[in-house]
C-alpha cells in the first residue's frame, strides 16, 4: 500500500510499515507540499494540525483510506469524504486516557496553585503560609460533553469523592441510568454550567460549538470557578474567558487547546498567574501514542 504520513506517530510504527509498504512522511508539511505528495497515495495516517480538506483530497484520487491517530474530525473535509466513498477509521480510545489524567491534572495544578508555588520558590521565595489550595474531594465537576474523553474524568473525579453532572448532546433515560451507574449524573447543559465548581469541556469543534463557552455562559457559572478546556480551540471564547478571570469571576483556568495554536503565538491569558497553558499535549503520553502506532499498523494490515 502507498502511505503518506502527514503527522508524526509512534517511530517503531513507521518502521513497521515500511517494511511491507511505500511510505512517505511529510512531518509538519505545508498544505503545498501535502498537496505534491498525495497524488498517488492509497491511505492518510494524520493528527490534529493538518488540514485534510476538499482541495487537498481531490488531489488524490486513488486515496481509499483515512486513518486518523486519533478521535477529533474537525480538520477533516466529512461531506466529501463521504462523497467520495473514503473510509475513515478513528484511533479515540489510547489518547483518550491521556487527555483525561491532563484534565485532571490541571485540576489538580489550578487547586494547589502548583504554578504560582513553584515559580516562587525558584525565586527563593518560601511561600508556605501564603498558598492556600482546595480540595477536589467535595466539589463539582462539570463535564461539557460526556462522551468517551469527558466521561473518563468523570470517573476519575467520582473516584476522587467529587460530584460529577454532566451534559451530552443525545440524551437518553438509558444514557442516564448507565452514568448512573458510574456514578455520574446526567443533566442539561445550563445546570452544569451552574452548578460546577470546576468545568471541563470535552466537546467537538463545529458550527453549533463555536464561541459555545462566551461572556454569557461564563456568566452562569458559580463564582470562584474554575475552567479547563482540552477538547479545540475556539469553543471557548478567550476574550470572554480574560475578562471573566480579571474581574475576579472565576478563580483559575487550564487550557491545552487554544484559538490560535503554533510556534510564536502567545495567548492572550498568559500574562495571568492563576492559567495553566499547555501546547495541545493532552494525548502526548509515550504509552497512548505506542498504543495508537500499533493500532495504525493493525488497520494497514488489515486491508493490505
Amino acid at each position: 500500500m502507498r502511505i503518506l504520513v502527514a503527522s508524526q506517530i509512534f517511530p517503531a510504527a513507521v518502521d513497521k510499515l515500511r517494511e511491507r509498504h511505500d511510505v512517505v512522511c511529510a512531518f509538519g508539511a505545508n498544505a503545498e507540499k501535502l498537496s505534491t505528495l498525495i497524488p498517488d497515495r492509497e491511505a492518510l495516517v494524520f493528527r490534529s494540525g493538518v488540514a485534510v480538506d476538499r482541495s487537498l483530497l481531490a488531489r488524490a484520487p486513488s486515496l481509499r483510506y483515512l486513518i486518523r491517530a486519533g478521535s477529533g474530525l474537525d480538520n477533516l473535509d466529512m461531506d466529501y469524504v463521504h462523497q467520495r466513498g473514503i473510509e475513515l477509521i478513528r484511533i479515540p480510545g489510547p489518547g483518550a486516557r491521556s487527555v483525561a489524567e491532563l484534565g485532571f491534572a490541571l485540576m489538580l495544578s489550578l487547586a494547589r496553585h502548583v504554578r504560582r508555588a513553584d515559580q516562587l520558590l525558584r525565586e527563593g521565595h518560601w511561600a508556605k503560609t501564603e498558598i492556600q489550595g482546595h480540595l477536589l474531594a467535595g466539589k463539582t465537576l462539570g463535564v461539557y460533553g460526556m462522551g468517551n474523553i469527558g466521561s473518563l474524568l468523570g470517573r476519575m473525579g467520582a473516584a476522587w469523592d467529587m460530584r460529577v453532572i454532566g451534559c451530552v448532546e443525545h440524551p437518553s433515560p438509558q444514557r442516564s441510568a448507565d452514568f448512573a451507574a458510574q456514578g455520574l449524573q446526567l443533566a442539561d447543559a445550563g445546570e452544569v454550567l451552574a452548578a460546577a465548581d470546576f468545568l471541563s469541556v470535552h466537546l467537538p469543534l463545529k458550527d453549533a460549538t463555536r464561541n459555545l463557552i462566551d461572556e454569557r455562559a461564563l456568566a452562569r457559572m458559580k463564582h470562584g470557578a474554575y475552567l479547563v478546556n482540552l477538547a479545540r480551540g475556539g469553543i471557548v471564547n478567550e476574550a470572554a474567558l480574560l475578562g471573566a478571570l480579571r474581574e475576579g469571576r472565576l478563580r483559575g483556568a487550564g487550557l491545552d487547546v487554544h484559538e490560535r495554536e503554533g510556534p510564536g503565538l502567545i495567548s492572550p491569558l498568559a500574562a495571568l498567574d492563576n492559567v495553566i497553558l499547555t501546547p495541545h499535549i493532552g494525548a502526548n503520553t509515550l504509552d497512548s501514542q505506542q498504543a495508537i502506532g500499533e493500532r495504525v499498523v493493525e488497520i494497514v494490515t488489515a486491508r493490505s
